[in-house]
């Protein structure tokens, strides 16, 4: 007998018991800054966790109100996030974070300050009633062109990422918000972006378990709660089928032999990478049986009735015998645990420890790269902030402003900027600045050309040019000035304009 968060029981088996087991495996969307309807009448029905996104998310007594109201419905429900800090931030999404990702970090390798930013965060979190973070990557980015994981990787050395791996899912965790490691088995060395199609590693074996699964052995020894698979082809583990719907991947490997025994999430089921190819529902039942737990859903998907064809995939799926009960009622029971592990932890008084409050700025400001031009002049007036802004990945979004432009008007009021993209974006930018001082911008110049051909242009121009890099700092450092800031955080912009204010 599973006892329910309203108090009535239900036995594991059954068509209540079933339909049951197969709500309580999904992680679902919604529109919205409220809970609707259709959501607190799954909850009750037996729904044991929700996703939210930024679309739901106006201001922090807002986010504690929705989660108090679905809380009122089921009082040990999983609200999870994906908040990683730095460029992918749910929490700040119109701000910009507070907190350097993970590349900044990894360009600092101080584990004890990881470990404080990722319990800052936590604590953050955690006040806003949010208990599962689909953080930290986990991912060795070792291919510099990979257009999805990027900053938000630690960095392309092993040893580095999984030692600060580890010291994040303990911070994490730390504040009683439960980590969610990814995207297993490692997501790093890929030149395709999953939201838009399947990615494919061929690395050898040796390569998968020296580099990849490192980090992931790290944080299963730093006792994360949840792990997330990764919708990429990995032929040296499995030939045939992507790493979220694999059983040699999942329950094999990650099980078996690495010895996991928390919660395996898959990544969004409506990302191309499975939609596209298997689709969400016959997707879904296939994860499962490979050995996930939890199906998320919802960050384009978000309504009942992508709720209601999962759960009925499920159903159909163990009453003709293709996915066996008792690996429904066992992921439905992993869902259980980890809602028992978070409802003890937010019951547990709080550490007496008190983290920097402002420690994500500490931080952006060490991970700094600054290098300057023997001929370099401070900049003394207003300047002029050309922004080459290329198309943001899916799961960073479009919303989150990047940049230098707002702090820079902070410190050196009549700054200005604009935005400017393609081939003609230099010839563009210096006619917007006239005769002020250029501050360009510019977000992995080494991934796109026309960035590249933009700079030259400029620089030829304007030698006296301060270059401003906020994604992985790939090319060689120009201009008169050239700040590194490993990451697009508003903290990494703050801290790079106090650098060009002289401050």
């Amino acid at each position: 007998m599973t006892t329910l968060a309203s108090g009535t029981t239900a036995s594991s088996s059954g068509q209540n018991g079933l339909a049951r087991d197969a709500l309580t495996v999904l992680q679902p969307g919604f529109t919205g800054t409220t809970a609707p309807d259709w959501l607190l009448r799954r909850l009750g029905e037996g729904l044991a966790a929700v996703g939210l996104f930024g679309r739901n998310i106006a201001s922090p007594e807002q986010l504690a109100a929705l989660t108090a109201q679905l809380r009122a419905e089921r009082d040990d429900v999983l609200v999870a996030i994906d908040e990683e800090g730095g460029d992918v931030t749910r929490l700040e999404v119109r701000a910009g974070s507070s907190y350097p990702g993970n590349h900044a970090l990894g360009a600092v390798d101080d584990v004890e300050l990881t470990r404080e930013v990722a319990s800052a965060l936590g604590h953050r979190l955690a006040a806003c009633g949010v208990n599962l973070n689909w953080a930290p990557s986990a991912d060795v980015n070792s291919n510099p062109d990979n257009p999805v994981i990027g900053v938000r990787s630690f960095g392309a050395d092993t040893d580095l990422v999984a030692r600060h791996t580890a010291a994040y899912v303990t911070g994490l965790q730390s504040a009683g918000v439960a980590a969610c490691t990814k995207h297993f088995p490692g997501h790093g060395d890929t030149a395709v972006d999953s939201h838009h199609a399947l990615p494919r590693i061929d690395a050898d074996l040796s390569v998968i378990e020296a580099r990849e699964l490192a980090p992931f052995r790290a944080a299963i020894a730093a006792g994360t709660r949840a792990v997330m698979s990764a919708h990429i082809l990995v032929p040296a583990l499995d030939p045939d089928r992507p790493a979220t719907l694999s059983r040699r991947i999942l329950t094999g490997l990650l099980r078996e032999e690495l010895g996991y025994d928390g919660l395996i999430v898959t990544d969004g089921m409506e990302m191309q990478a499975i939609a596209g190819t298997y689709g969400i529902e016959r997707g879904s039942v296939l994860a499962i049986a490979a050995g996930a737990d939890a199906i998320c859903v919802g960050g384009g998907l978000a309504d009942d009735e992508t709720v209601r064809r999962l759960r009925d995939a499920l159903v159909t799926a163990v009453r003709t015998g293709e996915l066996p009960e008792e690996r429904l009622a066992d992921a439905a029971e992993r869902v259980r645990a980890l809602a028992r592990w978070t409802a003890a932890a937010s019951a547990a008084p709080p550490a007496v420890e008190r983290e920097p409050a402002d420690v994500g700025l500490v931080a952006a400001r060490r991970a700094l790269t600054v290098t300057r031009a023997p001929s370099y002049e401070p900049v003394g007036a207003a300047p002029f902030v050309a922004a080459f802004t290329p198309v943001a990945n899916i799961a960073v979004g479009d919303e989150t402003p990047w940049g230098v432009a707002a702090e820079l008007a902070r410190l050196l009021p009549g700054t200005e900027t604009g935005s400017f993209a393609g081939e003609g974006a230099a010839t563009a930018a210096l006619a917007a600045a006239g005769s002020r001082r250029v501050v360009a911008v510019v977000r992995d110049e080494h991934r796109h050309p026309w960035m590249a051909a933009a700079l030259d242009t400029l620089l030829r121009e304007r030698p006296d040019t301060v270059v401003v890099e906020m994604g992985i700092p790939q090319a060689p450092p120009r201009g008169g000035l050239h700040i590194a800031t490993h990451g697009a955080a508003r903290v990494c912009g703050r801290a790079a304009a106090e650098v060009i204010a002289g401050e």
